[in-house]
């Protein structure tokens, strides 16, 4: 279902619908600035049957004493908003006895909540959760997200916060059995320029066949955000927890699947940025990412496609970053907002080319020399991989790589400063190894992929049968590999790899 499909309510009306339900009955408890939300509930009428209490530990001490202390000393992180739901709801089931109240469906409800500060120089974020039940006799649910507000102005933030708080408590109860319907309500009511939903995290019951990393996907998909972390457990993460002053190093791809190239590249890579003495081996970021128009290359987002991908790079151990960052200067700006300290971006060598081509940057006002300055003002270094062209069989590296006359000077800047440097040691042996050869041969049958993938990863294809493997389909016979490949598994076959 699209926005326009959906029929927007008033945060008063939802606020109303709500306290109207006789089964709903929970309580609110705000940190900070998130003062806003219980408010629509007081005044949308009815409250009473709503509101079992609401409360607001908004001096420091006071939250640790009901809470307890954060062992990083933060007010605004998903412990305390954790904290803060399991000790609520805990309450309600010690306070609320189920045989004076058998039909109520328990709920508690919680923020932590920092507005822009005076200055402007810290923007607004925070955390707010429900946790809920939808039957009596059912465990509770939990619903949890991430926001950054975006408007200049604290008493404008406090006011979205209000609304947002409505749409999440209203969705929990309405539109829980449709997760990407739920997400599109939390918007009702605010524009997209107001704020940014970076995490969504969705468990218990009633959420035992979402997939928390489709739902970072939804996120991204619908312009909520630009860019989203999971785990390799799956879990979403928070970007502020996972990049905060991290020596971030990143490597874009299709990884579909992935390939012994992929994994030669970010082995050779992080091998060299740890040698960097300005990068702290004990901080380092790993992150792989997929950008959402490589998902949509074939038209809309493929959910399966991605989960397979996603699948692969978890069980390799791997953070998985999903972006919107078509080009790669929106990538290192997303990262500086997390950082200043040296971040490393590994591509290959055939990338290079499109990276210093002009028309890609003229939607920017400085064109190019714009974005390079924006880019390379940061402590940033970019790591080429070889790369060998299918038809000539020649290699390029930096060296020769061929720029436009234009441009030329300024990539012999980046070459000369060591801003762009050639990834050394590489395996020559694989570098006519291509995702889209070893899709083709899953796709069609024909034996020798697996020596074209890391150790494990064809055991994971094979098993969960990703990228449409399937052992019962007979090889295609009007399908051969290019030449190369053929040759390539011919010395992997005599070299009895």
């Amino acid at each position: 279902m699209n926005d326009q499909e959906r029929v927007v309510l008033t945060p008063n009306q939802k606020a109303l619908k709500i306290n109207l339900q006789q089964a709903i009955y929970g309580t609110f408890a705000e940190i900070g600035a998130g003062q806003e939300v219980v408010r629509h509930f007081f005044r949308a009428g009815g409250a009473s049957g709503t509101i079992a209490k609401a409360m607001s530990a908004y001096d420091k001490d006071f939250s640790d004493a009901i809470y307890g202390k954060e062992a990083k000393g933060r007010y605004v992180c998903k412990p305390r908003l954790v904290n803060m739901l399991n000790h609520e709801y805990r309450l309600i089931e010690e306070r609320l006895k189920r045989t004076d109240h058998p039909n109520k469906t328990f709920f508690s409800y919680a923020n932590t909540i920092a507005t822009i500060n005076f200055s402007k120089t810290v923007q607004g974020h925070g955390w707010m959760g429900v946790k809920f039940q939808t039957s009596p006799e059912k465990e509770p649910n939990e619903i949890i997200l991430h926001a950054r507000f975006h408007e200049q102005d604290a008493l404008l933030q406090q006011a979205t916060t209000g609304v947002l708080g409505v749409n999440l408590i209203y969705g929990c109860f309405f539109l829980y059995e449709t997760p990407e319907e739920f997400l599109l309500s939390l918007y009702d009511n605010i524009a997209k320029d107001q704020m940014e939903i970076d995490m969504v995290e969705m468990i218990g019951p009633d959420f035992a066949e979402v997939d928390n990393r489709l739902l970072s996907l939804q996120l991204v998909k619908h312009g909520m955000t630009q860019a989203v972390i999971f785990s390799p457990d799956g879990a979403n993460l928070q970007a502020a927890d996972v990049l905060y002053k991290k020596n971030i190093l990143a490597i874009r791809g299709s990884f579909r699947p992935v390939t012994k190239v992929n994994i030669d590249m970010i082995l050779k890579g992080i091998k060299q940025f740890q040698a960097d003495p300005k990068v702290e081996p004990d901080q380092i970021q790993v992150l792989f990412e997929i950008t959402l128009n490589n998902l949509t290359a074939s038209g809309n987002v493929d959910e399966q496609d991605f989960l397979d991908r996603a699948d692969i790079l978890c069980s390799l151990g791997q953070t998985v970053l999903v972006s919107n960052f078509s080009q790669y200067y929106k990538l290192v700006e997303y990262f500086a907002t997390h950082t200043n300290k040296r971040m490393g971006v590994i591509l290959g060598a055939n990338m290079l080319f499109q990276l210093f081509d002009e028309k890609y940057y003229r939607d920017v006002n400085g064109g190019i020399l714009e974005v390079f300055g924006r880019m390379f003002s940061r402590d940033l270094k970019m790591y080429v991989y070889p790369w060998r062209s299918q038809e000539t069989g020649d290699l390029q590296t930096t060296m020769n790589t061929v720029i436009h006359p234009r441009i030329k000077p300024l990539y012999e800047y980046l070459v000369f400063n060591k801003r762009l440097k050639d990834l050394e040691d590489y395996d020559p042996e694989i570098l006519d190894i291509f995702s889209r050869d070893v899709l083709a041969m899953i796709k069609n049958g024909y034996a020798g992929w697996e020596r074209m993938v890391p150790s494990y990863v064809d055991s994971i294809i094979k098993d969960y049968r990703l990228f449409g493997y399937d052992p019962e389909t007979a090889p295609n016979a009007d399908y051969q590999p290019p030449a190369r490949v053929q040759k390539y598994l011919q010395l992997e076959k005599e070299a009895g790899r």
